[in-house]
């Protein structure tokens, strides 16, 4: 590349809401829940759910790639993933994590810092049998982040899966399943004009309470 891209000139207002102060007494997922089913019903948004999760890889470097979460609760935040994958070897060896959501048609973003468990393995097998059978396959005929020779291969691998589920029922593979994020803080973003957005953030204390407080932008 022989030429430097400023994009220096590529700015907005962000003038769609505004973070008062009477949140801090909210639960942070009651307002996470609120948040989403806005985000869900926007028509601009196509993935309400779609999320960055950030881990720290086996050469301790950061990554983050984008998943889709399937449950939240007071628990926490539900994604499914190969236990195998790059991801889900980082995230079993060094559990904390980092999540984030980025509704930009709301100029919104939730930015979490949370530690990963697995699942019960009743929780995997209940969400993997309400998979299509294409998703079911797909999990069982990916290697996820391995090498593989070519696409035909990976294509060859889903036929012969296929062809042996044609009449019984997948059964979910052991290395595969969903990871909980029990969240330690909960950052609340809304964009704001001048740039002084609001930032709300709430902290788990030892007592398993919530407590609040606004960020500078």
């Amino acid at each position: 590349m022989s030429t430097t891209n400023d994009l220096g000139h590529l700015r907005k207002s962000y003038e769609k809401g505004a973070l008062s102060d009477a949140l801090k007494t909210e639960s942070p997922l009651d307002l996470f829940e609120q948040w989403f089913a806005e985000a869900e019903a926007h028509p601009a948004i196509e993935e309400a759910n779609a999320m960055s999760i950030v881990t720290l890889g086996e050469d301790q470097f950061p990554k983050a790639r984008v998943v889709l979460l399937k449950q939240f609760s007071a628990e926490g935040f539900v994604f499914y993933t190969n236990y195998k994958s790059e991801k889900g070897r980082a995230i079993l060896a060094y559990p904390k994590v980092g999540v984030s959501f980025f509704w930009p048609a709301l100029e919104r973003q939730v930015i979490v810092k949370g530690v990963a468990e697995k699942v019960a393995p009743s929780v995997s097998d209940a969400y993997f049998s309400s998979r299509p059978l294409g998703s079911q396959l797909g999990a069982m005929a990916s290697m996820q982040s391995e090498v593989i020779p070519s696409r035909e291969a990976l294509e060859a691998q889903l036929a012969a899966l296929e062809e042996k589920y044609t009449h019984q029922a997948p059964q979910r593979p052991d290395h595969w399943g969903g990871l909980l994020v029990r969240p330690q803080t909960i950052e609340f973003w809304q964009g704001r004009p001048n740039r002084l957005h609001d930032r709300l953030q709430f902290q788990l204390g030892e007592d398993d309470r919530w407590t609040a407080q606004r960020l500078s932008p």
